[in-house]
């Protein structure tokens, strides 16, 4: 007969080890908190890690767990009176577990474990509530615990946000709804929960704000650290009425790094010291609305977060698919309007006034001279083409505001020229076969 001592293993023994962490979610890891330390110091970075943090979860199994039973059972001493509970227990548990009518000796040797969430042990008396693991294997030849869960969702990160007094958290401290969390046993659920210890440096990767960051290069690092494919976040909120008395729970569950939420319930504990089986409630319907989501195709790993092949959001897609449209939208309608210009530049280099060929026996004079307005190259013009001896004159560039260029054919030299100017009032400086002349 199996001592039921070998059996019991009280919740929150057994630590699930971490998933396997694979190089890059390392690499991350490494790389912030190196960042955190050159940003904050050595000191306050220690002094956000340490502490009394982390909750182990216990080691989640494929076991067939019946919780809630109930015993009171009395014996000749207090050994036999628990070991009369543990029977009677078992027999409960099967019950509830579908299984067919069996003794209690193979009940007993299908019984993987015993969890002991509340005892009392008197000299001849034993009072308990228990759950009862039976393995899978050994009871399914029984035709108990229905074959196992048909479907699986992937690995999906937990992060629990309790919302207290105003202060939201997670791993900060230790919580009642992180502890629920890690003493939940995940074997029989669709859910594969991953859920972290809330230990070391896990305070600072995952907070109360990291559902709020919608970088998807900054969640594929958090996701691959932890092994996961996606993420959940139950979140949940309690409100006091006054002191010593009731408790409002506000719980919704949500799900990937868009923070949609997939269902929303209310619950009641009547003070303080009913908070935790609210909590556990609060927790049982959190699985079921997370196993309806999943059933109905809703609970997909998003595609965004895949560290080995990477999609980019549908959405966002469109809209960069949109925004290179409109480039080469803008593009096109640039090329165009730079052929115009340059077709227009064509036609008004090929009607400008072609520069007189000097004659035999004409110079060909360059002549510069201050352009502020039209009216001033007018009167350049007019000025040069005045003067005797000058058979042609045109402007061979035009700066409006600054010194514009012409070109004149003249039967005299340079200084014959400019004496002329002068006398009509211009003021001129001669360099070479240059001029320049101003008011």
């Amino acid at each position: 007969m199996t001592n039921p001592a070998n059996l019991l293993a009280p919740r929150g023994a057994i630590a699930l080890l971490p998933r396997g962490f694979v190089a890059r979610g390392a690499l991350a890891a490494g790389l912030l908190l190196a960042g955190a330390v050159a940003f904050v110091g050595p000191e306050r970075l220690l002094a956000q890690i340490e502490g009394e943090r982390g909750i182990a979860p216990v080691v989640a199994s494929n076991d067939i767990e019946i919780g809630n039973i109930e015993v009171d059972a009395t014996g000749k001493n207090a050994q036999d009176a628990k070991l009369n509970g543990w029977r009677e227990a078992y027999k409960k548990a099967w019950e509830a577990a579908h299984g067919p009518a069996l003794d209690v000796g193979t009940i007993e040797s299908i019984v993987a474990g015993v969890v002991v969430d509340h005892e009392e042990i008197g000299p001849h008396r034993y009072r308990a509530k228990l759950v009862i693991a039976f393995d899978r294997g050994r009871a399914g030849q029984y035709g108990a615990g229905n074959g196992g869960v048909a479907v699986r969702s992937a690995p999906m990160l937990v992060i629990p946000v309790l919302t207290s007094g105003g202060v939201s958290q997670v791993f900060e401290v230790r919580s009642p709804w992180q502890k629920v969390w890690a003493e939940y046993r995940t074997g029989a659920s669709a859910i594969d929960y991953v859920r972290a210890n809330g230990g070391g440096s896990d305070s600072l990767i995952i907070n109360a704000g990291q559902p709020g960051r919608r970088s998807r290069v900054w969640w594929r690092g958090v996701l691959d650290q932890f092994g996961a494919s996606d993420v959940l976040i139950p979140a949940a909120r309690l409100e006091r009425q006054w002191p010593g008395g009731p408790v409002k729970g506000f719980f919704t569950a949500r799900y990937g790094p868009d923070n949609i939420a997939l269902g929303s319930f209310e619950l009641t504990a009547p003070d303080d010291g009913a908070v935790p089986v609210m909590l556990a409630q609060a927790l049982a319907r959190m699985d079921q609305i997370y196993t309806d989501a999943l059933s109905r195709g809703l609970l997909r790993p998003d595609p965004t977060l895949s560290v080995d092949h990477p999609t980019m959001d549908p959405g966002l897609a469109s809209l960069i698919a949109a925004g290179r449209a409109a480039e080469a939208a803008a593009a096109a309608q640039a090329a165009a309007e730079h052929a115009a210009d340059e077709a227009a530049a064509a036609e008004a280099v090929a009607a400008a006034p072609v520069a007189p060929q000097p004659k035999p026996g004409a110079a060909a004079l360059t002549i510069q001279f201050a352009s502020p307005d039209a009216r001033a190259v007018d009167q350049a013009l007019a000025a040069v083409r005045g003067v005797a001896g000058v058979d042609n004159a045109a402007t061979t560039s035009i700066a409006i505001g600054g010194t514009s260029v012409m070109r004149a054919q003249f039967n005299g030299n340079a200084d014959a020229l400019a004496a002329a100017l002068r006398k009509a009032g211009w003021q001129v400086s001669v360099a070479g076969a240059a001029l320049r002349i101003r008011r």
